[in-house]
């Protein structure tokens, strides 16, 4: 299933006045970066991911629509599924968009160029 599209034009617009926001395809949807760092996804699977302290995890899956992000089997502490259903409106979404992007800002930019698991590449 591709990304929902609609979802990313609403989030782009409510990055618009934002600085440091790339968009890249990842996981089979649209992420949202905020200097390198994941913010927020339009997910392949329907909904948004969005990037949580890892503290606040719990506590947030109290709330409706939201699931804990599993993948491959393994749940993903510090990342949150909001389905659909909990985006509808603008003023349902802002939040999580918000929440994600504070949190990736809070985080240290990552260098832009190549990085692999074996070391970043001398330039």
């Amino acid at each position: 299933m591709a990304y929902d599209e609609e979802l990313a034009h609403r989030i782009r617009e409510l990055l618009s006045g934002e600085s440091g926001i790339e968009e890249r395809a990842m996981f089979g949807g649209l992420a949202f970066l905020v200097n390198g760092n994941m913010a927020v996804v339009a997910s392949g699977q329907g909904g948004l991911m969005v990037r949580v302290p890892p503290d606040d995890t719990a506590k947030l899956l109290s709330r409706a629509h939201v699931d804990p992000m599993v993948m491959a089997g393994r749940e993903m502490r510090g990342w949150l599924r909001v389905s659909s259903a909990g985006l509808a409106t603008k003023r349902q979404l802002q939040p999580w968009v918000t929440r994600g992007v504070d949190f990736a800002r809070s985080l240290p930019p990552k260098d832009r160029g190549y990085a692999s698991r074996r070391g970043r590449r001398s330039t």
